[in-house]
């Protein structure tokens, strides 16, 4: 099945890429979510429209994303208290979302959580770990969070 995405899909495309997948991936999951088209010929006369409008976006997210790495990165102490066992193990663990509302109270921009990357996949001790946030292909902000019991 020949298809035009719509949106970034992992491991697959761009906005605009015209792509050939499995008749199912296609039908199940990529036209229900409205991440691709089917592919026509006015649907390849919309592709040049989705990548010009994704050009443009891309030239202003990148100083976007520069001016919310600068505020990530200005923050004096990005802190979450959570509730812990007597031996500094959390009762179940900090997530993605968690880090970006701690960033969010300490003052800091909103920040998608799918752009945060962990140091493993949960965060489930006490203490400073190194958080990463993707803001964008080319600019990336890092970052102390400190976890501390309550």
């Amino acid at each position: 099945m020949k298809l035009i995405l719509t949106a970034d899909v992992d491991n697959l495309g761009a906005p605009g890429d015209t792509v050939e997948v499995k008749d199912g991936y296609g039908r199940n999951y990529l036209l229900p979510r409205g991440l691709a088209i089917a592919a026509s010929r006015g649907a390849q006369k919309q592709v040049e429209g989705i990548r010009r409008a994704q050009d443009a976006r891309r030239v202003r997210d990148l100083d976007h994303a520069n001016e919310l790495r600068q505020a990530i990165e200005r923050l004096e102490s990005v802190s979450l208290t959570v509730k812990t066992a007597g031996t500094g193990k959390l009762f179940g663990s900090v997530t993605q979302a968690d880090v970006a509302a701690a960033i969010k109270s300490a003052g800091g921009p909103v920040v998608d959580k799918r752009s945060i990357d962990l140091p493993k996949a949960h965060i489930k001790t006490t203490g400073k770990h190194g958080i990463v946030v993707h803001l964008h292909p080319d600019v990336v902000a890092k970052f102390d969070l400190t976890v501390t019991a309550s």
